[in-house]
């Protein structure tokens, strides 16, 4: 039977992968990369210098464009699973004409396959749909998360507290009451306009690469510096990934 192997590969630092994820690279014979245009060549060939590095043998490098989404949408969940099912046509496509049976491939995600990421949920629509036979395991990474903590060599929780996680598109409705330490990611233009400016920020984008941008402060007074970083930074590049925590006035 056909195997996937869903590798976690960190926030773009070749060094983030696990001893895990490198023996999982030892054993594949294709890897699958969507392109997302030009503006994100460096996330395929980041991708590339790491299999350059790690797989130890011929392998198949096999790019397919990524279905378009629509990034405005007046239903956002109708647009995503409108994105998720074109994706998964492609994705049992790409399994089917370039793995032959017994044959190992792998999706190298970002980060965590776990945290804000559709390999898992789009590898479980196809095989639901039960016309091509595979089997797939994961292989955990290091998040954007994890590396912003380390960047600012901070603790993400107050002692015994929660951390929620959530996305710029929800952050767009506030804060939720009595939050104490919040993640925001996928934020595409985060304005702080309408929070506290009393909330202490730690961002950071590029995150474990040689190219980290950290910024920590008062949210009114780093607010707008963090928005000009981030938009000369993806001037510069051409795309961004950043991730950032809220915390209370009294935290600790």
């Amino acid at each position: 039977m056909r195997r996937i192997r869903v590798i976690g590969i960190g926030t773009g630092n070749p060094e983030h992968l696990t001893l895990q994820a490198v023996r999982a690279l030892e054993t594949v014979e294709a890897v699958f990369v969507l392109d997302k245009g030009a503006e994100k060549a460096d996330l395929v060939r980041l991708r590339r210098e790491i299999c350059e590095r790690f797989v130890p043998k011929p392998y198949r490098f096999v790019e397919a464009q990524d279905p378009e989404r629509d990034r405005d949408p007046s239903d956002y969940a109708a647009a995503v699973e409108a994105w998720h099912a074109a994706r998964a046509a492609l994705y049992e496509a790409l399994i089917e004409r370039e793995l032959g049976e017994g044959a190992c491939g792998a999706f190298l995600v970002w980060g965590d396959p776990s945290l804000y990421d559709s390999t898992l949920r789009i590898l479980e629509r196809i095989a639901a749909r039960g016309r091509l036979a595979f089997t797939y395991d994961v292989i955990p990474g290091i998040t954007s998360v994890q590396a912003l903590a380390a960047g600012h060599r901070i603790a993400l929780n107050r002692i015994g507290g929660p951390v929620h996680i959530t996305t710029g598109r929800a952050l767009a409705r506030g804060l939720p009451p009595g939050t104490e330490s919040t993640v925001v990611m996928l934020n595409g233009d985060p304005r702080f306009d309408h929070l506290d400016p009393d909330l202490t920020i730690y961002w950071g984008a590029y995150l474990g690469s040689p190219e980290e941008i950290l910024v920590a402060g008062r949210l009114g007074e780093v607010g707008s510096e963090i928005r000009r970083l981030r938009a000369e930074a993806r001037e510069r590049h051409g795309w961004i990934m950043d991730t950032y925590l809220l915390r209370g006035p009294d935290a600790a």
